[in-house]
């Protein structure tokens, strides 16, 4: 038996997955942006990787 998800906006968000698409999102926006590829300075900053170190 398969089952589907309930219709009426049930849906359950997974917050950690949810922050995942949108740092991805953020670095495929870089990357557009850049002439050539991005340094891994740069990834780090649109990670902001250095943020998440000091907290």
């Amino acid at each position: 038996m398969r089952q589907v998800a309930p219709v009426g906006g049930t849906a359950v968000q997974d917050h950690v997955a949810l922050a995942e698409i949108e740092l991805c999102g953020e670095l495929i926006i870089a990357a557009s942006a850049a002439e050539d590829r991005l340094s891994l300075e740069s990834i780090d900053e649109v990670l902001r990787v250095a943020e998440e170190r000091q907290d």
